[in-house]
């Protein structure tokens, strides 16, 4: 197996992601970025890119532990805000969802995660709303496709630079735009509990997600021919394209059933720029 090369030189590939920042963040009236930063990878770039669109003294960075994260990444995440040079604030999310797995009587791990990824996300809104900006996300193209985020809660954003990155493409871009080595090194983890990772979770290498992924999603390959190019078992590649289509609702907005000729987010959407 190989890793996944740039899809254009990294110069030329910062240079289109801040301008889709710089400029979808303008069009929609606004002049700052908002960025939940975890001290992982992808929420290290997205920092690093907003900070390069709309300025350093434009961009938020909101760290949001739960009791149970490491400090390593709180660590990493302030580290990240450093080399960033923008404002950021630190929110303790225990005290919210403590008391919501008491009032629910919830001791189920995977719940309480999706509570603290929802946690996270309303206080990002909330942020944004005091301080007229955009919510930037960080989910990159593996973890989309695979349905690795929770709906409304990290899944919720409303621009996103990394969407069509591979995780591979996310971690050579991370260097290029100077994210601090250990922050690149560490296994990729949500912290949601001691000791998770994201590759336990999901029963596979990020490396073999992405290039099953690209073979199957970009270049519209057959199963058979990605196992054996790629070496896998077929029923690995399988496993990974029914994730693909289990999760394809994540990656929609609500339907909404049609009744008259022009429908809400179906058909009809007013022209952003009708008025200017």
């Amino acid at each position: 197996m190989t890793t996944l090369p740039p899809p254009m030189p990294l110069p030329t590939l910062e240079q289109l992601l801040v301008g889709f920042l710089r400029e979808e963040t303008a069009k929609a009236g606004f002049g700052r970025l908002v960025v939940g930063v975890s001290g992982g990878i992808d929420s290290a770039v997205a920092l690093l890119l907003a900070a390069r669109a709309v300025g350093p003294e434009n961009t938020l960075a909101v760290l949001m532990p739960y009791r149970t994260s490491s400090e390593e990444s709180v660590r990493d995440a302030r580290a990240v805000v450093e080399v960033a040079g923008c404002r950021s604030e630190l929110i303790d999310i225990s005290p919210m969802v403590d008391a919501f797995k008491e009032a629910a009587g919830c001791d189920d791990p995977l719940r309480a995660g999706n509570k603290m990824a929802r946690e996270r996300m309303t206080i990002l809104y909330d942020r944004a709303m005091r301080d007229r900006a955009l919510v930037c996300g960080t989910s990159n193209k593996t973890e989309l496709l695979l349905g690795y985020s929770t709906r409304w809660g990290d899944g919720a954003y409303d621009l996103n630079p990394l969407g069509d990155l591979y995780k591979a493409h996310v971690r050579t871009l991370a260097a290029h735009l100077g994210t601090p080595r250990e922050i690149i090194e560490k296994p990729p983890s949500a912290d949601l509990w001691p000791g998770q990772t994201d590759e336990a979770d999901l029963g596979l290498t990020y490396e073999q997600a992405d290039l099953v992924l690209f073979r199957i999603v970009d270049q519209r390959g057959r199963v058979e021919t990605a196992a054996a190019e790629l070496g896998v078992p077929e029923e690995v590649v399988r496993r990974i394209l029914r994730r693909v289509v289990r999760t394809q609702f994540k990656r929609n907005l609500p339907l909404i059933c049609k009744v008259q000729a022009r429908t809400v987010g179906i058909d009809f959407r007013f022209p952003r720029d009708w008025m200017s």
